[in-house]
């Protein structure tokens, strides 16, 4: 019998589905896309003269994005360089079988793959069936193969659609932003957005003013030293507002020769439903409060759960449980928390509106693996896989039961409450939880207790602004707000870090000043682009085209028809209505180097002074430039606790909060924030104390000249001023300088295996590693051994001499190889024997070894 060919897009799942399917499948990978629209690398770009006609650029630019929206979308795809040999791989199979199963993911990326695997493989096309599973287990991969279909080419269209407006939109308006802002910069259809939201939360942190606000707690002494605390809540039937401490002592004088007495006990019997599965944003949400991983992170861990088989797609927002799930959890729960944790019928939760795909929650596979063993998954892996398994365990348990109890004392003007809750059924907080239990025991108060006062607790507190974003809640808001899908959250959140129009500090977004630039000129130029009820409504129109509902091409040309119109106005002089230019703001600040004026500059890097001889001729031209170091990238002292709000300036011309930098120990410039619009800036004279010595240099361990202080996209870093030089060394969130890069060390004695190189040491984000020498034309990496390094300890640098003297091997004699802690940053060492971690390992602790085995 002939034998039918898969086709899937990782390695790791085309192994797993191997395991299922037997000898009569040949199951392949495409390792992700093999066919993409053109770019600038894929084709040469054509020199242009800026006299050139209209309508050329417009060939050119048609040419560079490979799509033709004035010729009905024409579209130009071509392989993606390295697949050249995997298609070739894939073509030869197909010939010689009957069937062609195209099992790629089931979201739009995943059929749109199998489109394009069906395109280039070509041949006659009834051989290829389109089979789809939401788990990597033989349960659902039988019941898939026996329920085939056809690509479903809607699907494909609105992928088409979605890819097209991204295109478009990062093509035409990228050259636009260099030519008017600055380069390096770029747009995207929803990255713009997500970017929006993080500048305008910045605005409104920026604007906030804090108020002063009283809370008035009083501590009462009961019967047999018991005490409890309670709050005086309202006076004369209205909410008590006290603003300041005055107020408080008024309220104090009027209740400290007063009687107490308990006037009101009332409880409820009140029940807290368990949580839904989770979907695609709530498993980031969680993943990131509860075991701090990026987005990112938590869908490579959770995409690796998936092609190995332990839970099901990681890319939805369907709250929905197949029957077969559902029948094993409850039967689980009834095993092994008994029944009194298991509802008399299973708990059905809703979708939210436009949810995307009809498939399941993200859950478990297999509800009895409780823990993976580490020899097959990461640690990482496992923590994100248990709390998987916690969400689907706790959603199908009973509500937590619990009786809320409220305290009240009622005299003459004033009411005093407190409330707490008592536990009386964990229900599901038993598996996902622990309740914090009341610290009071409320059946012991009665009606008309007598209390005593012990002390008045007084609370001085201040209004804060919203918090800012993290990846987790940005996440949350871009679902809140309809904007993205599944799979796009986390390539937007990566976009938008990489672009330099945010920053991240303590895993909080900063809005950067080209970004505000970006967002202003974005929201004045391109409504739609950066339009929240825009976004959300082109993300339904690419669902309704996905249920066939609407025409792909029809979608396109609306959106281009808008899109062309704001483009060709932007593209017009300020004065005309088009895009401002991203001018220098000229200061009475002279240059150290020409003695011509600075400006103030705003970059990708930064907020800058530039000298304005930078714009004369090239033998004329002076580079000289100076940092300016914002005041909330150092903890500058506080006076008088006054918050930060307080000590902003507002600009006399518009009336915006200024921003404020540093110039050096001696000057400090303000800004105003509605830069380069408002021209305004104060230079204020003085002695500024910061946690940084802003005139610090380094000796360059390279070359031994002084090495400056930078600020590049990601941050500040010293540099050397040296230019054939190029050394730096970056400047650690504790304003910590990292210590000095590692030179690759060779060891011409130990060999690579997959060529005829040797190897180098080499120092990365991931710790010391073996490299071949001939890097690029070899890629072989390896952790080295112990046992290698102890043999060649002359050739390290005493930083590394205690990775010499670690254990070369465990107790059973396999041998120790070096490994990297990601969380602690730190190396330690561990065995393996077969290639898979034995458990056995070693940590360097207050200078000596320590050995664990778990």
């Amino acid at each position: 019998m002939c034998k039918s060919l898969v086709i899937v897009e990782s390695p790791v799942k085309a192994k797993t589905i191997n395991q299922y399917l037997g000898d009569k499948y040949i199951v392949k990978s495409s390792i992700g896309h093999v066919r993409d629209l053109l770019n600038n690398q894929s084709k040469k770009r054509k020199k242009t003269k800026s006299s050139f006609l209209e309508h050329h650029e417009k060939k050119l630019l048609i040419q560079q994005m490979g799509i033709d929206p004035y010729k009905n979308w024409n579209v130009e795809y071509h392989i993606l360089p390295g697949k050249e040999k995997i298609i070739n791989e894939l073509k030869n199979i197909a010939n010689k079988v009957d069937r062609i199963y195209l099992a790629t993911d089931l979201d739009r990326e995943g059929e749109a793959i199998a489109w394009h695997l069906k395109e280039v493989i070509g041949g006659d096309s009834s051989k290829f069936i389109r089979v789809v599973f939401n788990e990597i287990t033989q349960h659902s991969i039988e019941k898939a193969f026996q329920n085939t279909g056809q690509i479903n080419m809607n699907r494909v269209y609105a992928q088409q659609a979605r890819r097209f407006m991204d295109r478009i939109v990062g093509y035409m308006i990228s050259p636009l932003l260099w030519k008017k802002i600055c380069r390096g910069l770029s747009a995207g259809r929803v990255q713009s957005v997500a970017v929006r939201i993080v500048v305008e939360r910045e605005d409104e942190i920026k604007n906030f003013i804090s108020k002063e606000y009283w809370k008035l707690n009083i501590s009462f002494n009961l019967f047999e030293k018991k005490n409890i605390i309670m709050e005086v809540t309202h006076y004369k039937n209205k909410i008590l507002i006290l603003n300041n401490e005055k107020e408080v002592n008024l309220i104090i004088e009027k209740l400290k020769n007063q009687s107490f007495f308990i006037t009101d006990i009332k409880d409820k019997i009140l029940y807290r439903k368990p949580p839904a599965p989770f979907i695609t944003s709530t498993l980031q949400q969680a993943s990131s409060l509860h075991l701090g991983f990026s987005v990112k992170k938590t869908m490579f861990l959770a995409q690796k759960l998936y092609e190995e088989g332990y839970i099901t797609y990681m890319r939805t927002d369907s709250c929905f449980l197949s029957d077969y799930a559902i029948k094993k959890v409850r039967n689980y729960i009834k095993n092994y928390y008994g029944i009194n944790f298991l509802p008399k019928t299973s708990n059905i939760y809703l979708n939210k509106q436009n949810s995307q795909e009809a498939h399941e929650a993200i859950r478990p596979t297999n509800i009895e693996i409780t823990d993976i063993n580490q020899n097959k998954m990461n640690p990482d892996a496992i923590k994100l896989y248990k709390l998987i398994w916690n969400q689907f365990i706790a959603c199908q348990m009973k509500p937590e039961k619990y009786k809320s109890i409220i305290i009240k004392v009622i005299l003459d003007k004033f009411k005093l409450q407190t409330s707490g809750n008592i536990i009386l059924f964990e229900g599901w907080t038993k598996v996902l939880k622990k309740q914090k239990l009341t610290k009071y025991q409320f059946s012991e108060f009665k009606i008309g207790n007598a209390l005593v006062i012990e002390k008045f607790l007084p609370t001085q507190m201040f209004t804060k602004p919203s918090p800012r974003f993290n990846e987790a809640s940005l996440v949350r808001e871009l679902e809140k707000k309809g904007i993205g899908r599944p799979s796009t959250y986390a390539n937007i959140i990566t976009k938008i870090k990489d672009k330099g129009y945010l920053k991240v500090e303590k895993n909080k977004f900063y809005a950067t000043k080209i970004g505000a630039i970006l967002i202003a000129q974005l929201k004045k130029c391109f409504t739609d682009l950066v339009d929240y009820n825009f976004t959300a409504r082109m993300e339904k129109k690419l669902d309704q085209i996905s249920d066939n509902k609407i025409s792909w091409k029809n979608v396109l040309d609306m959106f281009f028809k808008n899109f062309l119109k704001q483009f060709e106005q932007a593209k017009k002089p300020l004065e005309n209505g088009g895009m401002a230019n991203n001018i220098t703001i000229l200061t009475d600040i002279n240059c150290a180097n020409c003695n011509k004026k600075m400006g103030i500059k705003t970059a990708i890097t930064g907020v800058f002074l530039s000298c304005s001889g930078y714009n004369l001729k090239s033998t004329e031209r002076c580079k000289y430039t100076i940092n300016l170091i914002a005041l909330n990238d150092f903890n500058l002292t506080k006076k008088n606790n006054i918050t930060k709000n307080e000590l902003k300036r507002k600009c006399e011309k518009c009336n915006s909060v200024m921003d404020d930098y540093l110039i050096n120990e001696n000057l400090k410039i303000y800004i105003c924030s509605n830069s380069p619009i408002c021209t305004i800036y104060y230079i204020e004279q003085g002695k500024f104390k910061s946690s940084f010595n802003l005139s610090k240099t380094l000796c360059c361990e390279k070359c031994e000249n002084n090495m400056l202080l930078k600020i590049g996209k990601f941050g500040k870093f010293f540099m050397c001023v040296n230019k054939e030089c190029k050394n730096t060394r970056k400047i650690l969130p504790n304003g910590e300088i990292s210590q000095p890069k590692l030179e690759p060390i060779p060891f011409p004695d130990i060999l690579c295996s997959k060529s005829n190189a040797w190897f180098v040491l080499r120092e990365g984000i991931s710790g010391v590693f073996f490299a071949a020498h001939t890097f690029p034309k070899s890629r072989e990496t390896r952790s080295p051994f112990v046992e290698e390094l102890a043999q060649f300890k002359h050739l390290l640098p005493k930083k590394l001499h205690y990775l010499a003297d670690a254990p070369k091997i465990d107790e059973k004699g396999n041998k120790a190889i070096i490994c990297f802690d990601k969380l602690n940053k730190k190396q330690y060492v561990a065995s393996k024997k077969e290639g898979k971690f034995t458990g056995w390992s070693a940590f360097f602790i207050k200078n000596k070894w320590l050995i664990s085995n778990k």
